[in-house]
Parts: structure tokens; sequence; C-alpha cells
């Protein structure tokens, strides 16, 4: 039976830290469903690191969000992937997303979280608590604040977590991920 991951974002994702994971996913015959607030297309948005001292902002591409997060069965899911980008600071504010992370955490399933992932794991602050993961740097607070160690590598992995600082790390970030998901 092929395994199949639930990619949680909205508007503002950053578009490489949701397609590389998607097509990553589809590379190996598993199914990637993507779940916003609502399903609907969603707009990403480029980051990128360039004269100024934090990261810049364009438009991207558009992708389509199969279901929304009242939708979710978080059981019939091998493992999550969290993107970054501005999704995170909102799509935390849904009610369902605590549930969704915890039935991943509470059943030990891949959970992969780059970037501004971290501002989603707050809504699940007491799973994070004495563990240890990387973020964008913006975020370490947020990471802190969990009672989590904030790891300065870009890529880290606790347990069932993989955590990504952001999208130059995807290569490994997909690697790890990928490992956990076939154990």
């Amino acid at each position: 039976m092929s395994k199949k991951v639930l990619i949680l974002s909205g508007d503002a994702v950053e578009a490489l830290e949701i397609y590389y994971p998607y097509y990553r996913l589809l590379e190996e015959d598993i199914e990637a469903v993507i779940a916003a607030p609502s399903a609907k297309v969603l707009h990403t948005v480029v980051h990128d690191f360039e004269t100024w001292d934090t990261y810049t902002e364009k438009p991207g591409y558009q992708i389509q969000a199969n279901l929304s997060f009242a939708q979710v069965h978080p059981e019939e899911y091998d493992g999550l992937i969290i993107p970054g980008g501005r999704a995170p600071e909102y799509i935390r504010l849904s009610p369902e997303v605590p549930w969704i992370l915890r039935h991943f955490f509470e059943a030990n399933k891949p959970v992969g979280a780059i970037c501004h992932a971290a501002q989603v794991l707050e809504t699940v602050s007491d799973l994070l608590e004495g563990r240890a993961m990387t973020a964008y740097i913006a975020c370490s607070v947020s990471v802190r604040q969990m009672g989590a160690t904030y790891i300065t590598e870009h890529l880290y992995v606790d347990g069932n977590l993989v955590s990504g600082h952001a999208w130059p790390d995807l290569p490994g970030f997909m690697r790890e991920f990928l490992k956990l998901l076939h154990r």
C-alpha cells in the first residue's frame, strides 16, 4: 500500500517549501495531500536572501489545497509536513490545527517542519518541551518559548521530528523525512 502524507499550509506559503516536498513525495509514489483553512487555490510567495537584513518576498505560483483543515482525518496519513513562509503565522489560529498536530506527535509519525513552521508547532508547545529543533533564525524565540532547544544547524532530527532552517535545506530535509516515513 502506498504511503500518504499531509501538508498543512495556507496563502503566503513559501513556494519552494511546498512545491519541493509535494513533488518529491509524488516522485516516491507517495500520495501528497495539501490542507489549508479552506480547500482553494493557494497563493505562494518567494522568499530570497538578497542585500536586506532580512529576506525579501515576491509573489509565487499557485497551488491547489485539496482539503480544508476541518475535512482532515489525521489517522489516514503516514506523515505530516509543515512548510514555512507567512502561512504559519495565521494557520496556527485555526482551531483544527492543534488536534491534527497532536495526532502525528502522539502516534510517533514523521513530522517535517521547515522555516517558520515553528510558529504552527507553538499550538502544541507541551509536546515540544524538552525537544530540540531548528527553524529560521527569526523563529528561534518561538522555539525557546515552547521549552525546546534551538539548534543552529540548518537540519536537525529529534525522534519523529525533522526540522529545517529554510528552503536551501530542502534536499536534506526531505531525505531525512523520507527515511522516517519508510522505517
